[in-house]
């Protein structure tokens, strides 16, 4: 039993040991993130490490150098811990910064907003949010009430960062006083003419939801539509007047004395114009 119990346990190791050698041949190393990487943060050797992975499950786009990474930006936050891919950075010779995360085509705007105009510091970076101005209708013609009017002028604007923040991990809101929207050359400029003509609101939508809204804007009158479509009192029936003027004729007359007209009269004269004046 000794010796049988020698010859099993010299097999295991034996075959143990040939079983890590080939995981030992199977498994290479990939540039993992040694540090949080913020969005738009270049990457330098002391934010890097090399991990074992095997080389069946290496996922697409992964760096086997430390050096073919080092100067190159994130364009997406990543966590300690996760590989770095090339679908995670931005183009080679990309500065650092906020342009690295904007899309090719696309523009940086900021606007200025409150707790009120930005969500309560809802809109956060990643967001998607529609913009509505309220301003003045110079050009209406149905009168007063349709003068003022509010209406969404652009939809699904992507929010870049707030304030000087552009971290999309964050689920915390944040009350800022500026907001920075990846917009195109056209929405750029309807927004900055936007801004000047009125009132700006962020409003908040769905991050999945890509339907755009076809709306012709909030007025007075549509607003007050109730009231204006509210019918006015009904009229007093017609038989009113005529018993008012029965009561009328019912009532007893009452006539004044007259009194008795003065036969005194005097005769003025004022430059060659002659009267009489009667008292």
């Amino acid at each position: 039993m000794l010796l049988v119990a020698i010859v099993a346990g010299g097999a295991a190791v034996m075959f143990a040991s040939r079983w890590m050698q080939a995981q030992a041949k199977s498994t290479g190393q990939i540039v993992f993130a040694a540090v949080d990487v913020e969005i738009g943060g270049k990457l330098t050797p002391e934010m890097l490490r090399m991990v074992d992975w095997p080389i069946g499950n290496i996922p697409p786009g992964a760096f086997s150098d430390i050096a073919s990474v080092d100067g190159r930006v994130a364009k997406t936050s990543v966590t300690r811990g996760e590989p770095i891919l090339e679908a995670r950075l931005a183009p080679l010779g990309t500065k650092g910064g906020l342009s690295a995360v904007v899309a090719e085509g696309r523009r940086a705007m900021t606007v200025r907003v409150n707790d009120v105009v930005g969500v309560a510091g809802f809109a956060l970076p990643g967001n998607y949010v529609d913009i509505m101005v309220n301003t003045q209708n110079e050009g209406s013609r149905r009168g007063e009430l349709d003068k003022a009017i509010s209406k969404i002028v652009l939809e699904r604007i992507l929010v870049l960062a707030v304030a000087q923040e552009a971290n999309r991990d964050d689920t915390k809101p944040k009350v800022v006083n500026a907001v920075t929207l990846e917009v195109t050359p056209d929405q750029a400029e309807n927004l900055d003419l936007a801004r000047s003509v009125g009132t700006l609101s962020l409003v908040l939508r769905n991050q999945v939801d890509p339907r755009l809204a076809a709306t012709d804007g909030a007025t007075k009158a549509t607003l007050l539509k109730d009231e204006v479509a509210r019918p006015m009192p009904a009229a007093a029936p017609a038989s009113a007047p005529r018993i008012v003027a029965a009561r009328r004729a019912a009532a007893p007359r009452v006539v004044a004395a007259v009194e008795p007209k003065s036969s005194q009269c005097v005769e003025v004269i004022r430059g060659t114009v002659k009267s009489n004046e009667c008292f």
